[in-house]
């Protein structure tokens, strides 16, 4: 379980060497000289993040260029800004990035997705605009830096535009999805379980909550011009994830899908794409991008730049310079674009899960070689039958505190998840009750939960374990136990 929360609030930190990793301090592109400015931006915790400012050695006429803020990824770091820094800055427009707090050199214990990554997003704009050399502000942000630029946009209206590449819609959404692409042979419930204890732990952990991390509900309020990015065959944020934020998003806005997945290099088209849309928004010095970006090559993009004012259906696939592919190559074979993967143990997981599956004679329908079934007695009415069954194990007696709570639920999450490995080799019978009698003239109530363990064949079958309640007209120590799991947060998803 704590693998599991810390690929949400502590992923690896993407290392890299700034004198290696990033563009050159001074560099050529398409015969003009730029510069990379390093810096150090605090955020509103007293974290210092690292960050690098790409801008034009000389600027034309000593006028403010407009700025793109390039936001990474979960796992990322400013170090993957340097395609976006090769696209934009022959358009006039400079490129600034940061590692968010938690990540790359940055300072931060926790990443949040999203959550607190908007504040390190409002203090480098609170930077630029003070520093009185940046025009207009746009934002391109991928995947949790997607998220973090609909999550400032929507309360930053002065944003010129936003490119969106792989955002997710709602974070337990995504959750869901993940133990289902990842084949864990969970019951539902069990899953909704699990997520529900990793929300509590990581409220008090990294103080943010899961459940808020909601991108329908910030698009529904959002105006920005946004231009929305996703690969076809994403499997870790489905594209479906920007569709939805698409149709929920109130301003103007345009989606692109290509081919590819998460991780996949986006397509030279894409680019050309986000440039033009950059462009548009934002309003670069225009005697500087007629000799810089409308080259023979790209002769053609007048026409497709008085198409943009429809940003409902702009398609359209410009081939982009060689001089800039060449560059962009150049830069994917120093160092690669930062990926996000899953934990290798829960791919070994899903391994497990084949092996048994494939070696499985019975016909039963297939699950985790450790899961027990849980079920509500005495005719519990109130929860819809989704909700009848979970994966509990090993009940040392009725929790009567959070504590203890936690401790059963833990047990019973890990043992679905089957990260013990040596309670496979369980050979003997495990028997456990606990019961509460309390007395109030005439009325009693009884709490008891047992659970058997016979052998690891029995494991395989999937051993019964039950909880009988006897209702006291007093109060009832189920039903808080229930409030306390927040029922309402299950039957909602």
């Amino acid at each position: 379980m704590e693998q599991l929360i810390n690929f949400i609030i502590r992923p690896p930190r993407a290392e890299y060497n700034p004198k290696n990793d990033l563009l050159d301090p001074e560099f050529l592109l398409k015969g003009k000289l730029y510069q990379r400015k390093d810096l150090e931006v605090i955020n509103s915790k007293g974290d210092v993040l690292q960050c690098s400012h790409y801008m034009p050695t000389v600027r034309p006429e000593g006028k403010p260029l407009p700025c793109v803020i390039y936001c990474h990824g979960n796992s990322g770091s400013r170090a993957d800004a340097s395609e976006a820094a090769i696209i934009l800055l022959p358009s006039n427009i400079t490129v600034f990035t940061l590692d968010f707090s938690g990540s790359g050199l940055s300072g931060g214990d926790h990443v949040s997705l999203g959550w607190y990554e908007k504040q390190d997003l409002r203090a480098v704009v609170d930077h630029l605009r003070a520093d009185g050399n940046v025009s207009l502000i746009g934002l391109w942000g991928r995947s949790m830096g997607a998220v973090t630029s609909l999550m400032y946009g929507s309360e930053d209206p002065s944003i010129a535009g936003m490119v969106l590449d792989s955002p997710f819609s709602d974070l337990v959404d995504l959750m869901m999805e993940l133990v289902d692409t990842y084949k864990y042979r969970l019951p539902k419930f069990t899953i909704k379980f699990a997520i529900q204890y990793m929300r509590k732990a990581i409220l008090k952990k990294a103080k943010f909550d899961i459940v808020e991390l909601n991108t329908i509900k910030v698009a529904k309020s959002s105006f920005v011009p946004v231009l929305f990015g996703h690969a076809v065959d994403d499997d870790f944020i489905q594209p479906h994830h920007s569709d939805r934020i698409y149709d929920a998003y109130m301003g103007d806005k345009n989606i692109i899908k290509f081919e590819g997945d998460h991780n996949s290099p986006r397509p030279q088209f894409y680019f050309d794409s986000i440039n033009i849309f950059f462009h548009n928004v934002l309003q670069p010095p225009e005697d500087e991008v007629k000799r810089n970006f409308f080259d023979v090559s790209l002769g053609h993009l007048d026409k497709e730049l008085q198409m943009i004012g429809d940003l409902d259906n702009l398609i359209m696939a410009p081939q982009a310079s060689s001089s800039t592919e060449e560059a962009i190559d150049q830069v994917r074979h120093k160092r690669p674009m930062s990926k996000i993967e899953m934990p290798c143990d829960m791919s070994s997981t899903y391994e497990n899960c084949n092996i048994e599956e494939e070696n499985s004679t019975t016909g039963r329908v297939s699950s985790s070689s450790k899961m027990i079934n849980f079920e509500f007695c005495n005719d519990r009415t109130s929860i819809d039958d989704e909700y009848v069954e979970y994966s509990l194990h090993n009940i040392d007696g009725f929790p009567c505190n959070v504590e203890e709570e936690e401790k059963m639920f833990m047990e019973a999450v890990l043992l679905s998840l089957n990260q013990d490995a040596s309670l496979s080799d369980q050979k003997q019978t495990n028997k456990m009750a606990c019961s509460s009698n309390s007395h109030s003239g005439s009325t009693s109530r009884t709490y008891a939960g047992t659970t058997t363990a016979s052998s690891a064949d029995d494991m395989a079958d999937g051993t019964k374990a039950t909880v009988t309640v006897v209702k006291s007209p007093s109060s009832n120590i189920m039903d808080g136990l229930l409030r306390r799991w927040d029922f309402n947060f299950f039957k909602t998803r």
